[in-house]
């Protein structure tokens, strides 16, 4: 009422229309810095573990990333994961701790600071080893810095004050302290083996730090003359000059040849080739004649029921003169093409009939089942290579000195003057050759003194099984995500070698071994290593090194027992750093949470690097799995599906995307993904997300602008006075929670990306926003119609928010500072949220039966604004015609009507008009409803635009705005 005397109100000045002080715009770049400040000032993440204290823990292992260079694509796709996996788990009420961590040993961080010494004109050296390692340290600490400011800027919550680092005193102290417990085991062994070896790093390599690619290699066919015994066991050999034939791709690997392998049932075929006589699987004849003597082939065709076919055959059948299988010819003799050393005959399993000859060239120090049948014969493990990759003095002056590769053309030039080349010089062949992953060259297999931890020994005190077995019976009770996950590290682990776990290098964890000065022998103690662990505790790695061997010695080992000698020299190699990284189970997690984790969650090339490792460790020491659960991720690709590369210039920055989009965007781009196939990025999918950003804060954004008057504990209107179109709403949403909820617990962020997005755009503002602005604009402010609205609405952000915030973090946590009435800090105080109610199964069926009428009037309304009918849906009439079941459905909700389809009048007629059509409604209502458009009666309310026939006859405004204005 207008006090007296006061000019009359316009009716337009008494509409509810929405305010909020919530941008329309994210302005993200300005956003997140401030959110992020906001919540450090507010100590968020230190309130998020209290309020969590005597719940059930979930723990996540963080794999650290390698403390070197600026973030990449793939560093925010695994935090971002994480950090949903960490907020989620915590609003559901475990306490979810995230100790974010860095691997800092290997090599990367030495090549980086020898780079900056020789930036500075500083010889390495100059320094003794106490001086780089400090060098090394500061370089891993500075660029940790470096990355967990832009690991907090992705919206990352957790402990980035008290992070793990594998350089820590602790942590290195750890470490050794498991070595420890593997040599207790009986679980340590030195061997001159065959390992991959990096010529440009200088060092040995582990399984999942070689990479294999495209190489062109040498193809050489080689004639090894034989001795005598082959005559003797084939007499139609009898004075004819026999060569067995070997072929290669690793001509440098001749020098080392000790031997020739053969399969036991494979028959071998002699064959007259000029004067000399090769000796070759029989199946791969041709294929060999294909490659060095082309024209002693034909094409013959024979007719096969009625059909031609073609084959290659023998010009001259006859130069065959005889057979023998394998094992006749097992122990013969041949001569070496270099040197004056005679080779034998072995059997050998692993020879096959994929390629080659059927004859192996077997060098022990140079690969790996040339290494198991030379154990099994006896054959020396020899190897030329020296440390920096050039041939010794034992292959004579011709090759001395020279690099492996630079070697290849001397050996074929040296074959073919000798007349031992069959195939021309140049012949190549293109085929998968193992590269190491840092640098990218290729590596070769070269046997050198490792140190190893053997896969198919029991442990002792196991359980009587292998290693390798405990290790698989771990593998099985681990539950993968994706389920392919099992076999994939299954079948690495079945197969994998005994694993090499020392390097050539300085920067990293030693291993505390000594040597008997008097003749070499190993002192594996525990208890040296025990006594070492508890001085890197206090004074870091470098105590090793600088600290006399005897100092470590426990007492009744400071005598060799095999010479009796009492002076030690140290081992100077150091751990695999995947050996350093597979401890963050028993350094971090035992020490801080517990064991096994809830999940480690890392990339798919993980199967063979970080999952690999730790399991290894933890059931060598623990003899259980360090994990419950493995979650796995893929590779960041471009938006064509190719690779990264910087040399391809298709790489995407996290920093740049941030500039340009915020990194809300990129957590969406993280959320939206079904990261269990490699992932796409490109500035296309971001503008998609970006799209799909702005639904989602419009949305929210609408409903905190229709709560500026609303306060909960004063306003909220209870679930049984609700509206119906309002009861449908929080059904609607209930059945959103839960199915967001499954999909948050089932690890599918992508699916609750979609749900939301859809119920967003589909549920909500397509059509219950749609439909409510009348109730919330016209409506009586303070009447239960609207206030049923507002409670509603609330209901929506407050749930919205929560079910979001483990994505939108940023946004979540600005919303919910301008939600009204009592409640927590932040979101992320907050409890998950559970299905409000049950749905009504009756009332969703009423609901998309009217939906479905107003979809199909939707497309007649604007048909009619297209001819120029109508303007506004509120400037029309629609006219239903219907019988049976449709037509008493249509008039039980024929008061819902109007507001439903957001027209003036609906009028149920009894029969169609001659322009009325048939909606599509049939299958939703079960049988056919026509309608028709039509001009509104009456005059436009000003205040509703609704056309009345009461304010046609004079009123002011319509009959409803009258009741709201009352």
């Amino acid at each position: 009422m207008n006090d007296a005397g006061a000019p009359p109100q316009d009716p337009k000045d008494t509409v509810n229309l929405p305010k909020t002080d919530f941008p329309m715009k994210g302005n993200l770049a300005q956003l997140e810095p401030r959110m992020l400040g906001w919540w450090a000032d507010h100590g968020i993440w230190g309130k998020i573990l209290e309020r969590r204290v005597g719940h059930e823990p979930f723990v996540i292992a963080d794999g650290p990333p390698y403390a070197n260079g600026h973030l990449h694509a793939g560093h925010a796709l695994n935090k971002v994961l994480k950090d949903i996996v960490v907020k989620y788990r915590n609003l559901s009420g475990r306490q979810c701790d995230y100790i974010p961590g860095w691997d800092t040993h290997g090599l990367p961080i030495e090549q980086a600071v020898e780079k900056r010494l020789k930036d500075k004109k500083i010889d390495k050296r100059t320094l003794d080893r106490e001086a780089f390692l400090t060098q090394c340290r500061e370089y891993a600490l500075e660029f940790i810095d470096i990355q967990r400011t832009e690991f907090k800027r992705l919206g990352v919550l957790g402990d980035w004050d008290n992070p793990y680092r594998t350089l820590d005193f602790t942590y290195e102290a750890q470490e050794i302290r498991e070595l420890a417990t593997f040599a207790r085991r009986g679980m340590l062994y030195r061997r001159k083996k065959p390992v991959y070896f990096c010529l440009t790093d200088q060092t040995a390599l582990a399984e999942a730090e070689v990479e294999y690619e495209q190489h062109a290699s040498p193809s050489v066919y080689v004639a090894f003359p034989a001795g005598p015994e082959v005559a003797q066991r084939v007499p139609a050999l009898a004075g004819r000059n026999v060569s067995f034939v070997i072929w290669t791709t690793t001509p440098w690997t001749l020098p080392a040849n000790l031997a020739i392998a053969m399969n036991a049932e494979y028959e071998y075929v002699f064959y007259a080739l000029g004067e000399r006589v090769i000796c070759v699987a029989k199946d791969l004849l041709p294929r060999v004649l294909a490659e060095v003597k082309a024209d002693e082939l034909e094409v013959k065709t024979v007719k096969v029921k009625g059909s031609e076919v073609s084959a290659t055959a023998l010009v001259e059948p006859e130069r065959i003169l005889a057979y023998a299988r394998g094992d006749e010819l097992e122990g013969c003799t041949y001569q070496h093409v270099f040197y004056p050393r005679q080779g034998k005959i072995l059997l050998g399993e692993h020879v096959t009939l994929e390629a080659g000859t059927g004859l192996v060239h077997t060098a022990p120090g140079h690969g790996q089942e040339d290494y198991e049948v030379g154990l099994k014969y006896g054959l020396d493990i020899y190897n030329p290579i020296r440390h920096d990759g050039r041939f010794d003095d034992s292959v004579g002056e011709w090759l001395v000195g020279k690099k492996v590769f630079e070697a290849n053309p001397i050996v074929i030039d040296v074959l073919a003057d000798k007349g031992v080349l069959l195939n021309g010089k140049t012949d190549k062949v293109e085929h998968s050759y193992p590269h190491c992953w840092r640098c990218h060259n290729p590596v070769i297999l070269s046997a050198t003194y490792q140190w190893f931890i053997p896969l198919d020994k029991p442990l002792r005190g196991g359980e009587g099984k292998t290693y390798r077995q405990q290790v698989l019976d771990e593998v099985d009770r681990v539950q993968w995500v994706p389920s392919w996950g099992q076999s994939r590290i299954r079948g690495m682990l079945e197969t994998r070698p005994d694993w090499c776990i020392s390097r050539q290098r300085s920067w990293g964890v030693p291993i505390p071994i000594a040597y008997c000065e008097g003749c070499d022998e190993a002192l594996i103690s525990p208890e040296l290593m025990e006594n070492v662990a508890a001085a890197v505790e206090k004074q870091g790695v470098g105590v090793w090194y600088r600290t006399p061997v005897a100092d470590f010695l426990p007492e009744g080992q400071r005598v060799c027992g095999k010479c009796g000698k009492t002076s030690f020299r140290r081992e100077t190699d150091i751990l695999d750093v995947w050996f350093d990284s597979a401890c963050m189970f028993s350094a971090v997690l035992d020490r801080r949470q517990r064991i096994p984790a809830d999940l480690f969650l890392e990339g798919s090339d993980q199967h063979r690097g970080w999952f690999h490792s730790s399991i290894l460790v933890s059931v060598g020491t623990r003899d259980v799995s360090p994990y419950k659960a493995c979650l796995t991720h893929g590779f960041v690709v471009d938006g064509k599906g190719e690779k990264m590369s910087k040399s391809v210039g298709n790489t995407v920055a996290p920093e740049k995307i941030i500039q340009q989009y915020g990194a809300e965007v990129l957590r969406l781009w993280v959320a939206s993904s079904d990261y269990r196939n490699d992932v796409r990025l490109s500035d296309q999918i971001l503008k998609g997300l970006s799209e799909g950003y702005r639904k989602i804060r419009n949305t929210i954004r609408y409903a905190l602008s229709n709560l500026y008057d609303f306060e909960p504990e004063r306003d909220a209107v209870a679930a049984e006075r609700l509206l119906p179109l309002d009861t449908w709403a929080r059904g609607r949403l209930a059945e959103v929670v839960a199915r967001v909820k499954k999909a948050y617990e089932a690890y599918e962020f992508h699916l609750v990306y979609a749900t939301v997005v859809d119920f967003c755009a589909g549920d909500l503002s397509a059509v219950y926003f749609d439909i409510l602005k009348d109730r919330l604009y016209t409506s009586k402010t303070t009447g239960e119609a609207r206030r049923g609205a507002q409670t509603v609405l609330h209901e929506v952000a407050t749930v919205l928010l929560q079910l979001l915030a483990p994505i939108m973090s940023f946004t979540a946590e600005e919303a919910w500072q301008y939600l009204p009435g009592k409640k927590a800090e932040s979101v992320f105080l907050t409890d998950f949220p559970e299905p409000a109610v049950k749905p009504d199964a009756a009332l969703a069926e009423r609901y998309a039966k009217l939906f479905a009428v107003r979809g199909a009037v939707q497309g007649l309304l604007e048909a009619a604004r297209r001819e120029k009918m109508i303007g506004s849906s509120l400037e029309a009439r629609v006219v239903l015609s219907a019988s049976g079941k449709a037509r008493e459905f249509l008039q039980a909700h024929a008061a819902e009507l109007p507001g439903l389809l957001i027209v003036s009048q609906v009028e149920l007629a009894d029969g169609a008009g001659e322009k009325a059509q048939v909606l599509a409604v049939a299958q939703a209502l079960g049988e056919d409803v026509k309608a028709e458009v039509l001009p509104a009666r009456g005059a436009k309310c000003p205040r509703c635009w609704t056309y009345s026939e009461q304010v046609a006859a004079g009123a002011s405004v319509c009959g409803k705005c009258q009741e709201a204005l009352s």
